[in-house]
């Protein structure tokens, strides 16, 4: 009986600290003023036209990511919060409004790519019929 009420004493001593220790305020002050601003500077060095591009920009969001995660760590913070979320979907709306859900503009495939699938699906269906056509005389001989 005592050893789960030890345990739970434990699990609880570290969450305790971390609620008590994060100053939402000043942590919010924090990730504007030393990530928000490096990613506003790394962002303003790239062609807004490749903003939706992720190759071109990943670097700089996982170091924004990285960067509220460490001011975390540091001031004692729960990583994510509530507070990043509202940072992440402020930095999406302001960047990344106009970006495809995947990352990149969606379109059509070529007719190169288009023509072969359209051609085995067809070519598969015939087949297919033949064969049922074929056993199914096949089969009415017999019976």
């Amino acid at each position: 009986m005592a050893l789960p009420l030890l345990l739970l004493l434990l699990l609880t001593a570290h969450v305790g600290p971390s609620e008590c220790g994060c100053d939402g305020r000043l942590y919010q002050k924090m990730i504007n003023d030393l990530c928000f601003n490096h990613f506003k500077e790394e962002m303003g060095r790239l062609d807004s036209g490749t903003w939706c591009s992720w190759p071109e920009t990943m670097e700089t969001y996982e170091g924004l990511t990285n960067c509220t995660c460490q001011v975390a760590l540091r001031m004692d913070c729960f990583w994510p919060n509530q507070l990043v979320d509202d940072f992440f979907m402020k930095i999406h709306n302001t960047y990344f409004h106009h970006c495809a859900l995947t990352g990149r503009l969606l379109s059509e495939p070529s007719i190169g790519i288009l023509t072969p699938f359209i051609g085995a699906s067809m070519l598969i269906t015939l087949l297919m019929t033949t064969v049922v056509v074929w056993r199914s005389k096949r089969t009415e001989g017999m019976l």
